[in-house]
């Protein structure tokens, strides 16, 4: 267990396979979940739109302010797995009820030992590389038409 006052910058496990669940390209993460055996889950929130304040500050400094609204889609389950039960999360930026149950499925399973390893070595690492290289050639796209504000000179007055 990590102490509270630790100063590692990595994100718990879980935080970091729900990160890759949610930005996983669509058609990937339909593809495992659909992919998974037919396993019986409990809703205990179904799929539902809402809105989330988004807040931000200046340079990372100073008080905080709104700056928009933002559409997301949420889903809680529960899987039941012998005598143990586990509880899957999922959200998403936008509407999109089918994702967040996929998400919410694979969390749950995710957090059983039975179904944890092979879930991260079937799942989570291949969505976890096709989503570094979407984003490794968006990157590339972004930075060809880059302009660098610091070389551009001032009109000369005369």
């Amino acid at each position: 267990m990590t102490h509270p006052h630790s100063t590692s910058t990595s994100p718990p496990p879980r935080a970091q396979w729900l990160a890759v669940l949610a930005h996983a390209p669509r058609e990937l993460l339909k593809r495992h979940a659909e992919a998974l055996p037919a396993l019986h889950f409990d809703v205990l929130r179904a799929p539902e739109i809402g809105l989330a304040m988004l807040r931000g500050r200046i340079g990372n400094q100073g008080d905080r302010f709104n700056v928009g609204e933002a559409t997301i889609t949420r889903c809680v389950v529960r899987h039941r797995d012998g005598d143990s039960a586990s509880i899957g999360v999922g959200y998403v930026l936008g509407r999109d009820t089918e994702r967040v149950d996929w998400i919410a499925r694979l969390d749950a399973l995710l957090q059983q030992p039975r179904w944890h390893d092979a879930l991260q070595a079937d799942v989570i690492a291949p969505l976890a590389a096709a989503t570094a290289r979407l984003r490794a050639g968006e990157q590339g796209a972004t930075a060809s038409s880059r302009v660098h504000f610091f070389n551009l000179q001032p009109e000369a007055s005369s």
